[in-house]
């Protein structure tokens, strides 16, 4: 049956339409926002740091590696944690953890929607944990910060649930792009983290945003790469190997550090106070880390600079990975508030630098960078996103390739090790399961005419709506659902008067499940087929096939 080249025309790649322009003009101020936003947050970090372990009043990031505090340095986590757990028992609960889990929860459930508290006071207590020696990273707070503020956006014009998406995720974006200088980077997270989706509906704005904000970064945090490092040469099949083998450890120790972290979150959970009172418990962890290794508090810039530039080497490095990961573990596990990228950069880049001692090839700075981005994209399970970061904080193209092996051997051994990630499995403890393998939909793909039935019954008359035999399930299927029916006559387009047949409910399921089979479902490929006939052809003559 011949389908009219009228319906064929009609459909397209993708559903947008002009309303992606209105989105994309909001998405680009809230791109603006965004990065003031980020601003915000950063000198937030650096008066909190200043203030208790400088008794200063000064607004630069600084390290807390170098108070001299002494053993008074033990009291400054805990006071920021006092402070968190009250922040959060009398604001908002929702500002515990570090911050990615919250905003994917509001996208699932919450319809986008995010409160004006969260938006203030999430940076706030993020800031006085980072600053109060925390070994968090500022990029879980601006994420929610900006996803906060894309949202209450939203929330002031008339959008659907999906729009409403679509600015949380900008500014989320753009939060992160402003942070470090990584809009494509944010983007790319945008689609493998947050959108659960890859339309240009939500996908242009979200990229819009993020580029906005990266230039608005210029003239308030200053131009060029966080992280500038001299380019190494092109990497050859030895270093690709390496990056492999790399790339492989880094996905164990992934695993091994998402297991840390709930171990310790389930650990809390059976102390017998309430949770309120947990990153107290966490502070004075974090501050006895601080005496063994003052470099594993605070967000660590400097550090992971001097990891990407081969200047921390020997025993140092063990300590501080053991440190940072002992001390960030407990703190995430005692509710605190935080982001786990910068750790997870310092974590890969002390494993990466550690293993450069037995490498025989490159230079220290080169593993560091390429465990970097290993740890990360196999710990968030997201390999794209973990590749263009590391290229966009050091501007070092030449890793491009080690880095692609790298990040993606560690999401494939964290994919095989775990089923969720150190991000869903929060999502996945309140209830909700998701999941990030984005497929095409068999229903936008299958027409009517391939699971109609004859007509045995007439029913046109008396049927609501009818179907087209070319008409794609989903249509038929959303007809079905707006008039309530679980049958629907198939008509000719060119005579609407004849039924050729019917489309039931059960039917279009029937083919979603077909069409799920059909992807496990493996086939004899050829070089099978040959061995067949060799053996048959090797059979005695009048022998029974084997």
């Amino acid at each position: 049956m011949s389908r009219p080249a009228a319906f064929d025309n009609e459909l397209g790649d993708f559903t947008a339409d002009v309303r992606i322009l209105t989105l994309t003009a909001m998405a680009a101020l809230i791109g603006v926002i965004s990065a003031f936003v980020a601003l915000a947050l950063l000198r937030l970090i650096g008066f909190f740091t200043h203030l208790f372990y400088y008794h200063a009043i000064d607004s630069s990031l600084i390290s807390p590696a170098g108070n001299r505090l002494g053993l008074w340095a033990l009291l400054v986590p805990i006071i920021g944690g006092l402070i968190v757990g009250l922040m959060a028992r009398y604001g908002s609960e929702r500002i515990r953890g570090h911050g990615i889990p919250e905003a994917l929860e509001a996208i699932l459930i919450g319809q986008s929607r995010m409160s004006a508290r969260v938006a203030v006071l999430k940076p706030l207590s993020s800031a006085i944990a980072i600053g109060t020696g925390g070994p968090f990273g500022a990029e879980g707070p601006i994420i929610m910060t900006g996803g906060a503020f894309g949202s209450l956006f939203g929330q002031a014009f008339h959008l659907s649930p999906a729009e409403r998406k679509t600015l949380l995720v900008a500014g989320a974006a753009g939060g992160m792009a402003a942070v470090f200088g990584t809009p494509l980077a944010a983007a790319l997270l945008a689609v493998e983290l947050l959108l659960f989706e890859w339309k240009p509906r939500s996908f242009v704005p979200v990229a819009c945003a993020a580029a906005v904000a990266a230039a608005v970064r210029v003239p308030l945090l200053g131009p060029g790469p966080l992280f500038p490092v001299p380019p190494h040469a092109t990497l050859a099949i030895r270093e690709l190997v390496i990056a492999l083998a790399l790339g492989i450890t880094a996905g164990f120790g992934s695993g091994l550090l998402t297991r840390l972290v709930y171990v310790c979150e389930d650990l809390f959970r059976k102390v017998p106070i309430h949770w309120m009172w947990w990153p107290i418990l966490g502070g004075a962890v974090i501050g006895l880390g601080g005496l063994l290794s003052p470099r594993a508090l605070g967000v660590g810039y400097d550090t992971i600079h001097d990891l990407l530039t081969g200047r921390l080497v020997g025993v140092a490095l063990l300590g501080l990975m053991v440190t940072k990961a002992v001390i960030w573990a407990v703190a995430l596990g005692s509710g605190t508030s935080g982001g786990v990228l910068a750790p997870l950069l310092i974590m890969g880049g002390a494993l990466g630098a550690l293993e450069a001692h037995w490498i025989p090839a490159g230079d220290t700075g080169l593993w560091a960078a390429l465990s970097m981005g290993a740890i990360m994209g196999g710990t968030m399970r997201a390999p794209f996103t973990a590749v263009a970061f590391m290229v966009e904080l050091t501007h070092d193209v030449n890793v491009l390739p080690g880095l692609l092996v790298a990040c993606v051997a560690a999401d494939a051994v964290t994919v095989l090790l775990m089923k969720r990630s150190i991000l869903t499995e929060k999502v996945a403890r309140r209830g909700y399961h998701l999941t990030r393998e984005y497929s095409a939909n068999p229903l936008h793909l299958l027409r009517v005419q391939d699971v109609m039935e004859p007509p045995v019954l007439q029913v046109g008359d008396r049927s609501p709506a009818v179907s087209y035999p070319d008409e794609l399930l989903d249509h038929a299927l959303t007809k079905m659902l707006e008039h309530e029916v679980d049958l629907l006559p198939v008509v000719d387009r060119g005579e609407p008067e004849q039924v050729v047949g019917y489309v039931a409910r059960d039917g279009i399921l029937a083919a979603w499940v077909q069409f799920a089979r059909d992807e496990g479902r493996r086939e004899p490929g050829w070089l099978a087929a040959q061995f067949r006939k060799v053996r048959a052809a090797r059979r005695p003559s009048g022998s029974p096939p084997p």
